[in-house]
């Protein structure tokens, strides 16, 4: 198993071999791209000064990928959203400015369900990431990275920046808008707030409203971070490597992690096998699964940033289309586009009721007034790992 080319959120659970649990070395105080790294396949576009719900950013840059070839007419774009802790390296290998392989290689490419023969797919690194769009681990005007002096952003903000940037790209209508996850909830507040600039909308594993029960969740991940010393109130970017605050953060994504998998996908894998011949049973050894996660929340913190973490899930929480549109039912009357929403049959973190009630909502659908269903045994990340199930269901919606 390598980290940099097997994103665990692509993946089936797997044990970890023993061997590979000390290989890691000292994580670095960030996973972040800072800029001087090598670009990799990112385009940037400077938006300039953004009013948010915090507060003022002075210049906001963002960062995208683009794969296929805008047409005469321009009529053929794919604006397509990642999720959390994804960025816009949808697809392609892993290499310099790019650390894990792309996450939807198998639904994005040449004859693949978002065929780039036909479409020309744009992915944009959402505001308040990490990974080349303006966030906290961005150097601020003062000369230093904004750290904890970065504003709160919600969902809202982060769209208008996208909207922005299909203005700089001269993209007055997109042929479709796709998101997963969080990815969704851009997806769907985009389609609610510019109606007339989105053709066809697919919505997967996600949620028009954010429950009490996700942003618990999201709590108790952003306090995992928040009491490690190291993250010094989240002005921590001048420590060494092997200082930073990488033990909160890989204990928030081991919680994480805990809701994108299934129950049964995990009893089913690891049941209660041992990591190795030493016994978890008052010895010094292991369960499999929690080296598993151990291993996994490791990873992580090779590849992005606390202080982001703490940001991206707080604009999670604010996510709520209904919000000063008369509630969500109202809200979601206002999306024109053709719509295909879909869930995650054993999905615990985004439910398949919230994607039923999006649905419902939504005057065109693809299926009527329920979401159609994934049966799939890894719970939420399903939307990442069913790549053929996804693909048939993405390309009902663009064959339309």
């Amino acid at each position: 198993m390598d980290w940099q080319t097997t994103p665990e959120d692509s993946v089936p659970s797997t044990l970890v071999p023993g061997a590979e649990l000390g290989t890691l070395g000292k994580p670095p105080v960030t996973g972040a791209w800072r800029p001087g790294d090598h670009p990799g396949a990112r385009h940037f576009v400077s938006l300039g000064e953004q009013w948010v719900r915090g507060g003022r950013l002075p210049a906001v840059r963002v960062a995208y990928e683009t794969w296929g070839t805008l047409n005469p007419a321009r009529d053929n774009a794919v604006l397509l959203f990642h999720a959390l802790t994804g960025d816009s390296h949808v697809a392609g290998a892993p290499g310099p400015g790019h650390r894990t392989a792309g996450w939807w290689g198998d639904v994005v490419g040449p004859g693949l369900a978002i065929d780039t023969d036909e479409w020309f797919v744009i992915a944009p690194n959402m505001l308040g990431g990490c990974q080349g769009t303006t966030g906290p681990s961005s150097v601020s005007p003062t000369g230093v990275e904004w750290g904890s002096r970065f504003p709160f952003v919600t969902v809202r903000d982060q769209v208008e920046v996208q909207r922005q940037l299909a203005d700089r790209l001269g993209i007055d209508v997109f042929a479709a808008v796709v998101g997963g996850s969080m990815g969704g909830m851009h997806a769907l507040e985009f389609a609610v707030s510019h109606p007339a600039r989105v053709q066809r909308l697919a919505v997967l594993a996600s949620t028009a409203q954010t429950t009490a029960d996700q942003i618990a969740a999201n709590s108790l991940q952003r306090s995992a971070i928040q009491m490690d010393p190291a993250f010094a109130g989240g002005d921590y970017y001048e420590a060494h490597a092997g200082e930073g605050p990488h033990r909160g953060l890989a204990l928030a994504r081991r919680m994480a992690l805990m809701t994108y998998r299934a129950s049964d996908e995990l009893n089913g894998r690891f049941a209660r096998s041992w990591q190795s011949d030493v016994s978890p049973l008052g010895d010094d050894g292991r369960f499999s699964v929690e080296s598993y996660l151990d291993f996994h929340g490791n990873k992580f913190t090779r590849r992005f940033d606390a202080s982001s973490y703490i940001t991206l899930t707080h604009a999670m929480d604010s996510h709520d289309v209904g919000a000063g549109r008369g509630g969500v039912a109202a809200a979601l009357e206002l999306v024109t586009a053709r719509t295909l929403v879909v869930g995650i049959s054993s999905d615990r973190l985004f439910p398949i009721e919230d994607q039923h009630r999006i649905a419902a909502g939504v005057p065109d659908t693809v299926d009527g007034d329920t979401a159609a269903v994934i049966e799939s045994e890894f719970g939420h990340d399903g939307f990442l790992i069913e790549h053929e199930q996804v693909g048939a269901h993405l390309r009902r919606l663009l064959d339309d």
